[in-house]
């Protein structure tokens, strides 16, 4: 079942409590280790995402280099399979080219499912399949992801 949660809370694209993406490396807008969001976020580093070899040195390429040690500003530089707070638009912008990471379903703000055009989705499944697994209803799910009604969309 999808916890109830504080009137005040962070939850996450599932509708429960916003979990944490990581602390090591420290991660989230606010460096807390969750991807929340404020009005200062301009960024939306909203989306939890699991670090690929691909994405990164696609971030490179981009102008956004995620891999390079930085101790001047206490930033160890990723690797693959750590997990990172990543900005909606860097997101949408690797899926565009084919190198978007798994997203982390428990630790994506809900404020990012809201703007996912309905054709990336299908990028969801794994997580949702998840979640059916550990019990939630379809119903359950479906209700904090706009743009998915039914089995269908998913397909």
């Amino acid at each position: 079942m999808i916890a109830r949660v504080a009137p005040n809370a962070s939850l996450n694209v599932l509708g429960g409590p916003l979990q944490t993406c990581s602390t090591n490396p420290m991660t989230g807008f606010l460096r807390d280790g969750c991807c929340k969001t404020n009005d200062q976020d301009h960024g939306s580093h909203t989306v939890c995402v699991e670090l690929t070899a691909e994405f990164l040195e696609f971030s490179k390429l981009a102008g956004n280099d995620l891999s390079t040690p930085m101790p001047e500003y206490g930033f160890p530089g990723l690797e693959p399979g750590n997990r990172w707070c990543l900005c909606a638009a860097r997101w949408q912008e690797a899926y565009e080219n084919n190198m978007a990471p798994r997203v982390v379903l428990e630790s994506t703000h809900q404020r990012r499912i809201a703007s996912l055009p309905f054709s990336h989705h299908h990028r969801l499944i794994p997580g949702l399949l998840k979640h059916l697994a550990n019990g939630d209803t379809l119903v359950e799910i479906f209700r904090f992801v706009p743009a998915v009604t039914s089995m269908t969309d998913l397909l």
